[in-house]
């Protein structure tokens, strides 16, 4: 019997295929596993309110930014995303708390035998872990972020109050899909029957992909982008949002502490989800919101979203990874002033990196480092593909060495940028 946390941890980490580590080896292709564990489970998927949230980039902030707004407004509120950043308890928390560790000792001991009999992928284990955690908690409602795709994901076997789906980019081609077409029709695969459903952005040539998959189940689909315009300024040195409805202004100088450029994207389907949960009875007014929003960060925990380390030399971290995530990202980097520009960037090895490093800024002095998982690319291969996109710097694989001797280098006017993998900003130390 595992009688300690961390020796709970490392029994999961040994046992279980995880695709944060491994990659598409961790990957289960159905929800078998996930129907069967839960059925061990008393089918707890079914004992709580939740919203499912799909998407290529910003389903983590959308997902965040709602718990917290469902948590402002006195709902008791569970919240699963994923990968986690520094402790594998990130991925599951209630009212911003993350899981107590006792439960997942416990849970772990119990499903031991299942484990050993079904072979279960880490991802699959986790998603049963956390239903039962939102049950035991007794949580009004939970938001569900899927892991990757969203038809055979094992979050898809819940049936949600509604469902969002951020919007579409290239990212995982060798799993989802070689179009924007294939891609969106996985995402589009948590569409259900009678379950209404929020598109955040209208993106040409594949909105069909979704209005087609609601027609087939009979539902509501509606495009957050058609209803609601939304501005981006600055004030007093931040990012700030103008965000209109027909004739009338929601807000006029939105400043969230999420300052990423891509988050523009992003509320307009959170507030089209607040108002369509208005409308099925739960109960959010327009300061619950605000107070929502503004928390957002201090009530969820978030990280990793373009997140200021530092102000002099101005050093920021940013999760953005796939070509959509890095092209925002790199437009707000050249519109931060600067003298001179210190990128310490690493990726993933089983992704085609080329087009990303062709975005990157080509005046700026890298170093190139490496995540410590088996997924990570070698700082020297990352290196000379780099250097091929007419990017120069040297190899030092450890980002916190990395993000040392920049600042050393650095001037107080100079900017740090860390990035290009969520697992790079996942080991900088005073995230």
């Amino acid at each position: 019997m595992l009688t300690a946390y961390e020796e709970t941890l490392d029994f999961l980490y040994s046992n279980l295929p995880m695709f944060q580590r491994v990659g598409a080896a961790a990957l289960k292709p159905d929800l078998t596993n996930t129907l069967k564990l839960c059925a061990l489970l008393g089918n707890p998927q079914h004992k709580f309110k939740s919203i499912h949230v799909a998407g290529t980039n910003g389903k983590g902030s959308t997902s965040h930014m709602l718990a917290s707004i469902f948590q402002s407004a006195g709902y008791k509120t569970g919240l699963y995303t994923s990968p986690h950043l520094k402790t594998f308890t990130e991925r599951i928390r209630v009212n911003g708390e993350e899981i107590d560790r006792d439960f997942i000792v416990d849970f772990v001991n119990r499903m031991k035998p299942a484990i050993a009999d079904m072979q279960p992928s880490f991802f699959e284990i986790t998603v049963a872990m956390a239903f039962e955690y939102f049950v035991s908690r007794q949580v009004d409602i939970a938001i569900v972020e899927v892991g990757l795709g969203g038809r055979l994901d094992a979050t898809n076997v819940i049936v949600p109050e509604l469902s969002v789906i951020t919007n579409i980019g290239w990212d995982h081609k060798d799993l989802l899909g070689d179009t924007l077409e294939k891609i969106a029709g996985e995402k589009a695969g948590i569409i259900k029957t009678n379950v209404p459903v929020i598109v955040s952005e209208r993106q040409p040539g594949i909105d069909t992909v979704f209005q087609e998959r609601a027609d087939q189940l009979h539902t509501t689909i509606q495009f957050a982008s058609d209803e609601f315009e939304v501005n981006q300024h600055n004030v007093k040195g931040c990012v700030a949002l103008s965000i209109t409805k027909g004739n009338q202004t929601i807000y006029s100088d939105l400043v969230l502490p999420l300052q990423g450029y891509y988050q523009r994207k992003n509320i307009a389907g959170v507030l089209k989800a607040v108002e369509l949960m208005r409308d099925l009875g739960w109960k959010i007014d327009d300061k619950q919101l605000d107070d929502g929003l503004q928390r957002v960060t201090t009530q969820t925990g978030l990280k990793g979203r373009w997140q200021i380390l530092e102000t002099k030399p101005f050093t920021v971290c940013d999760t953005g990874h796939n070509v959509d995530g890095i092209r925002e990202v790199v437009a707000q980097i050249k519109a931060q002033p600067y003298r001179r520009l210190f990128m310490i960037v690493g990726m993933v090895k089983d992704k085609d990196i080329r087009d990303v490093l062709r975005l990157l800024p080509n005046d700026a002095r890298y170093y190139f480092c490496q995540a410590k998982i088996p997924r990570a690319l070698d700082a020297q291969a990352l290196a000379a593909l780099a250097n091929e996109a007419g990017l120069s710097g040297i190899v030092m694989p450890d980002v916190n060495d990395a993000l040392e001797a920049a600042r050393k280098e650095a001037s107080e006017d100079d900017m740090i940028f860390v990035g290009g993998s969520t697992f790079v900003v996942a080991e900088i130390k005073d995230l």
